[in-house]
């Protein structure tokens, strides 16, 4: 069965539209951190946030008046997808249509401000209406009900390979002739409770940039936001292999998962173009060791220095990216990449001539997933 994508669209810290926002990575732009509001004792966090006038559509409907953060980044993007496709669903339509969010924290702002009233004031006093919030499936909830979806409606839980995981779902999904499209949305939204619990396995850094591929793993930053991508049965950019991947109970494990997932992907195909999910962590070294092996003489390309790492919406931000590339035959520059990393990168401006992408996630919780793409 051959699946392609039909739409893209996400909400990142640099924008909300497609064209933009790869206007703006081509352009070699990067988000600018914010320092959360709120912080535990005197530590602070610095993110990439989402600003405000990229989800400025979610006001439009009075399903997300009291919606988290995270569900209103899923719907935006999700909305977008179907754009980009041309499609806009009725009752028949969206009969034929599934739903999977891939997600990871899920609503950390809701579920803390929800328990801290109950710590502060009694059960009594936490409010009921953010209850629903807290939960994983909040923005599938939202997102289905606004495109009056009724059938198949899922949420994936994992880390930042869940996204590719999304998309595995959706190619089972697909097998069922009465489905004529799936809807996968990975959605992120960043909290100073996420950065601490991070900063303690030694993952984060203080300030930007995010170094990746450096010899040394520096830490990464945390960003919010979701990617979108409608599959379907026709479109410009096709599916060609989803790789389930597998997990790993040490960091020095990454490099066999993920050196058994780049043999798989080879193929006979050339693979032109590679985009990793290189973060300033230990998953640089695990991916470029896997790619010296099977893709020497592919570019590489990583988006998480521009618009940081957001776990769950990283793998579909990465997917995005590798659809772009393919679909305008450019790739942004890699930023802040050491001086001699023994990949091959583009420089501003260049024209290709690709034909196939390999996608990689390795998470942060163990897992590891992959696919390649082709024009």
């Amino acid at each position: 069965m051959s699946l392609r994508l039909a739409g893209l669209g996400w909400v990142t810290p640099l924008g909300s539209t497609i064209d933009g926002v790869w206007a703006e990575l081509l352009a070699g732009a990067e988000a600018e951190a914010t320092t959360l509001g709120e912080s535990l004792g005197e530590r602070s966090c610095r993110v990439f946030s989402v600003p405000p006038p990229a989800i400025a559509e979610a006001a439009r409907h009075p399903r997300l008046r009291r919606s988290s953060a995270i569900s209103r980044f899923a719907v935006v993007a999700g909305l977008s997808a179907l754009r980009d496709a041309a499609l806009e669903l009725d009752e028949a339509s969206a009969a034929r249509t599934a739903l999977i969010i891939a997600i990871s924290n899920g609503g950390v702002i809701y579920t803390k401000r929800f328990f801290h009233e109950i710590v502060k004031s009694g059960a009594s006093a936490a409010s009921p209406l953010l209850f629903p919030e807290t939960v994983f499936n909040a923005p599938a909830s939202h997102l289905a009900a606004i495109l009056g979806i009724t059938g198949a409606s899922y949420t994936l839980v994992g880390d930042g390979a869940v996204g590719i995981l999304a998309l595995k779902m959706a190619e089972d999904l697909m097998a069922n002739p009465e489905l004529d499209r799936c809807l996968v949305v990975g959605a992120e939204e960043a909290d100073w409770l996420l950065c601490d619990a991070y900063r303690k396995w030694r993952l984060l850094r203080a300030e930007p940039p995010i170094e990746p591929f450096a010899r040394r793993p520096k830490g990464m930053i945390l960003s919010e936001g979701a990617g979108a991508v409608l599959l379907a049965r026709s479109g410009t950019v096709e599916i060609e292999r989803i790789h389930p991947g597998g997990n790993f109970a040490r960091q020095r494990e990454a490099v066999g998962q993920l050196d058994a997932i780049c043999r798989e992907l080879k193929g006979e195909a050339l693979t032109d173009l590679l985009v990793a999910s290189a973060n300033g962590t230990f998953i640089d070294a695990a991916e470029r060791a896997a790619f010296a092996n099977y893709f020497a003489t592919a570019t590489v390309y990583t988006p998480k220095p521009a618009l940081g790492e957001s776990v769950a919406a990283g793998a579909i931000w990465q997917l995005i990216c590798a659809a772009q590339a393919l679909r305008t035959q450019q790739l942004p520059p890699m930023l802040h990449t050491p001086a001699e990393p023994g990949l091959t990168m583009t420089r501003p401006g260049d024209k290709h001539d690709w034909h196939r992408a390999v996608v990689t996630t390795c998470g942060l919780n163990q897992q590891v997933a992959g696919l390649a793409l082709r024009r």
